[in-house]
């Protein structure tokens, strides 16, 4: 039986993801079963992402060279044609002919012999076009044609952002996402941290918004390096350790992050105290605080507490906290830089989470005590998961009031809501409000 090639495995995976499969877990699963160079695990990696990246763009010039409607293609053919344009057009180290002849081998190893000729047509079609096409006039078909962002999504950006901010919201998705690191500064210092990896031959920037934060770049594997097993960091983008910062977390406090799996944002409360705070870290499935747990234990982290709980429930076994973390289930869309399937959600399947997001909300602000401060965060940029729901919650709690932080960063900080945008921080997108129970 001939081996697979790397282009009918990324096809392979592709389908997987348009079936519910998470990407990264799909991924990660097959670079781990196989024994792939390092090489070819970037070309899978950089061809099954680009791919999932650019879906939109992808179909649009398939319709323009194909003889056939896109709905009346098998599953495993309109695949192996995107992993072929999208080499064709995006990928200058991969010759024209190997792109093509590469991808008639993946049509007949899935078992779509039928369709190999048709396959090659298309693709030869593009390459002898001078793989050029014209995106539509109409203003959001084209966007969606260019940037490979749905319509509905770019519509509803447009009207709360206008066109400006949304295109440029747009231009940024497409981008490579940026390595943040969260220093454990209760084990190593940030120069200490930075050293290590400059003598690796990584390239380090300390970051100017928040303390004990690094910018990696030429990263390998982050498994493999003896001081992350050794739990002197972990993965955190800029956006979130803002979030943390925004809460200010300090020694001898009783903090709640409410909603905390993988615990990311808990591991970096706890460095910020210096592991000396008490932090309940929650979420409602187990499997999730077992990820806190773990996580903790490979940083040395002994102020956590990580515990299963719902949280639009209100548990009275918690008592009172000082510092509250709300960083509710949202849609996401602030992150499609880093995990482009994202953009592809339907509108309607997120139109329910205003009113968990509130609901959350009400009841973590029930454990603050007078005088605390809670910080609800989100990672996705629409106005209705995001302010909307700050503003009716201080609408309907006159006890509370905004509280603003990070004047001193400037734009979009100074008040008590900020939206994090790419194109200003080079980070992922993000929502940050902090508020105050006055009485």
């Amino acid at each position: 039986m001939a081996v697979k090639s790397l282009r009918t495995v990324v096809s392979e995976l592709l389908i997987k993801v348009s079936k519910n499969a998470y990407s990264n877990l799909a991924l990660d699963g097959a670079l781990q079963k196989a024994s792939y160079s390092p090489k070819e695990k970037a070309f899978v990696s950089r061809l099954f992402y680009g791919v999932i990246e650019r879906m939109i763009t992808l179909d649009y010039v398939i319709s323009l060279y194909s003889s056939k409607p896109l709905e009346k293609l098998d599953d495993a053919v309109l695949t192996v044609l995107r992993v072929g344009v999208y080499q064709l057009l995006y990928m200058s180290s991969v010759p024209d002919n190997a792109a093509v002849n590469e991808s008639v081998k993946s049509v007949k190893q899935l078992g779509k012999s039928s369709a190999a000729s048709y396959v090659n047509a298309v693709l030869r079609n593009l390459v002898r076009a001078g793989k050029s096409f014209d995106l539509p006039n109409a203003s959001v078909k084209g966007l969606s044609a260019n940037y490979s962002c749905p319509e509905d999504l770019i519509e509803r950006l447009i009207n709360q952002y206008g066109r400006e901010r949304t295109e440029k919201f747009l231009e940024e998705s497409l981008k490579p996402h940026k390595l943040y690191l969260r220093v454990n500064n209760t084990k190593i210092s940030e120069y200490e941290l930075a050293e290590h990896f400059k003598c690796k031959g990584v390239n380090v920037y300390s970051c100017e918004e928040a303390d004990n934060c690094i910018l990696a770049e030429n990263f390998g594997s982050i498994e493999k390096d003896e001081l992350f097993a050794k739990g002197f960091y972990h993965v955190q983008d800029l956006s979130s350790q803002l979030c943390c910062k925004a809460l200010n977390p300090e020694k001898g406090e009783r903090i709640l992050d409410i909603c905390a799996a993988p615990g990311g944002k808990t591991f970096t409360m706890a460095e910020m105290t210096d592991d000396s705070c008490e932090i309940y870290s929650c979420d409602l499935h187990q499997k999730r605080v077992d990820l806190i747990k773990n996580g903790a234990e490979r940083l040395g982290l002994e102020s956590v507490s990580a515990l299963q709980n719902d949280a639009t429930v209100f548990n009275e076994k918690f008592g009172e906290f000082d510092k509250i973390l709300c960083d509710v289930p949202c849609s996401g869309f602030g992150v499609i830089r880093s995990k482009p399937e994202i953009k592809y959600t339907p509108l309607a399947d997120v139109e329910h989470l205003p009113q968990i997001q509130y609901d959350i909300l009400c009841t973590a602000a029930r454990y603050l005590k007078v005088g605390g401060e809670l910080v609800y965060s989100t990672c996705t940029v629409l106005k209705e998961e995001n302010e909307c729901v700050i503003d009716r919650f201080l609408k309907e709690h006159g006890n509370f009031e905004g509280i603003p932080f990070f004047g001193e960063l400037g734009s979009p900080f100074g008040g008590f809501k900020a939206t994090i945008f790419a194109d200003k921080m080079d980070c992922e997108g993000f929502f940050i409000s902090k508020i105050r129970r006055n009485r």
